[in-house]
């Protein structure tokens, strides 16, 4: 499991330099080679992007899906060496391991997807194909921190009336939202064994990309495979 930063690719600003998303308005060509040299730096030739949607869809996938990913939030393999990328700057990507079913996962999992459930349906998937939650390793790695996204009231009780876990303040104490804690919940839930955390946020950390910090920016991501 990896997450990589805005640093060591080709793109220009205000995608420099790293930038590996390819729905944010940034040159194919740039994108394209910030994967490749990605890729190659963890020893992968091929890795599953998604078309990320905010929603809760999730698919076993056995090779990337080329130019045109479907509407996908979350993925898993049995494959040996083929990455999976969950896109992100301030939605979480959420990767799941279990090495003894020979199952790995990932998923995008922002506001929109963390209450319709992404990360439930991405372990419920892998465990539909014999993977055992108990034994599952996740990282939820770097987004929009609970003191830091800020949103309305209304919408803060919207959510916390499906997660309550979600409810947060912000240090001017005005209404926000953790999803870090929503998350870890529904993991908990879901029965899976062994939770870690790249707690960084991406609001406060001028290495990740952060649309909420920024607007026009770029995506980091988090990748997760089963050695060969």
């Amino acid at each position: 499991m990896r997450i990589t930063d805005r640093h060591g690719g080709v793109s220009s600003v205000p995608y420099d330099s790293r930038n590996l998303g390819g729905m944010c308005g940034d040159d194919p060509g740039a994108v394209a080679e910030n994967r490749a040299v990605t890729a190659a730096g963890f020893g992968l030739e091929r890795v599953v992007f998604m078309r990320q949607v905010h929603g809760a869809d999730v698919r076993y996938v056995e090779e990337p899906f080329g130019d045109d990913p479907p509407p996908l939030d979350g993925i898993c393999t049995g494959v040996p060496g083929l990455g999976l990328a969950a896109l992100c700057a301030d939605c979480a990507p959420v990767l799941l391991a279990e090495p003894e079913a020979g199952l790995a996962g990932a998923a995008h999992s922002g506001r929109v997807g963390t209450v319709a459930g992404v990360v439930p349906a991405l372990v419920g998937e892998m465990a539909g194909r014999g993977a055992d939650p108990a034994r599952m390793t996740a990282l939820i790695g770097p987004m929009a921190c609970g003191t830091c996204y800020e949103v309305p009231a209304e919408l803060r009780d919207e959510v916390a009336a499906t997660l309550p876990e979600a409810w947060s303040i912000t240090r001017r104490d005005t209404p926000a939202l953790d999803l870090r804690a929503a998350i870890t919940a529904q993991l908990g839930r879901a029965g899976v064994g062994e939770i870690t955390h790249d707690t960084r946020c991406t609001i406060e950390t001028a290495d990740l990309f952060s649309h909420r910090r920024d607007g026009r920016t770029g995506r980091f991501a988090g990748y997760v495979w089963l050695e060969p």
